[in-house]
């Protein structure tokens, strides 16, 4: 008792948590998922998803900080028209063949209260990297009703120039700036 008593007595007075280590959790590639949006000749947003996403989050609820290394499967992207998949994935868009996998590599979680409401870090899309930072406009922690674990959940958003990273085909006839939309489930791992 009195090595645990000292011990949180320790932690307030010199500011740190009993608990140190953030929890890693495993994106759910089935329940997560980054979508797009531009404008089409300026008559409407077309709209597209990617379905291969995996990675690890790091969160750590008690110091309210943590981490992120996602991977988008570039080949993965669905638009719907066959045809504009092919094209996307070709030399003349994102080339999938020589940049095979978009990553989001996070290091900064902002809180306000205990509410997340943004998360900056380097999006690497096309063989470029970008600072950016998503707005977080839904986030939650809770058991997993079916697994019985802790899962985490989130839904963030920003627009990005693709110019910014060398996908300009077609600019003038489609919008430069991208809405991204993503959604993101992750599951507590279990320590050894």
């Amino acid at each position: 008792m009195k090595t645990t008593l000292a011990t949180l007595i320790c932690s307030l007075v010199l500011g740190t948590s009993v608990s140190a280590e953030a929890d890693t959790y495993n994106v759910d590639g089935v329940h997560s998922m980054p979508q797009f949006r531009f404008k089409h000749l300026n008559l409407s947003y077309f709209r597209g998803r990617f379905d291969k996403v995996s990675g690890t989050i790091e969160f750590d609820s008690t110091r309210r900080s943590g981490s992120a290394d996602i991977v988008i499967a570039i080949d993965s992207v669905s638009t719907g028209a066959p045809l504009l998949d092919e094209f996307l994935k070709s030399p003349k868009f994102f080339d999938s063949a020589r940049f095979p996998a978009a990553t989001f590599r996070a290091s900064s979680f902002k809180f306000s209260g205990e509410q997340l409401v943004s998360v900056a870090g380097d999006l690497s899309l096309h063989g470029i990297t970008r600072s950016v930072v998503l707005r977080v406009t839904s986030f939650s922690c809770h058991e997993h009703a079916l697994l019985k674990v802790e899962a985490c959940g989130a839904d963030a958003d920003v627009t990005i120039r693709r110019s910014d990273f060398g996908l300009d085909a077609f600019i003038g006839n489609d919008s430069d700036d991208v809405e991204l939309d993503i959604a993101v489930e992750a599951v507590k791992a279990q320590r050894p």
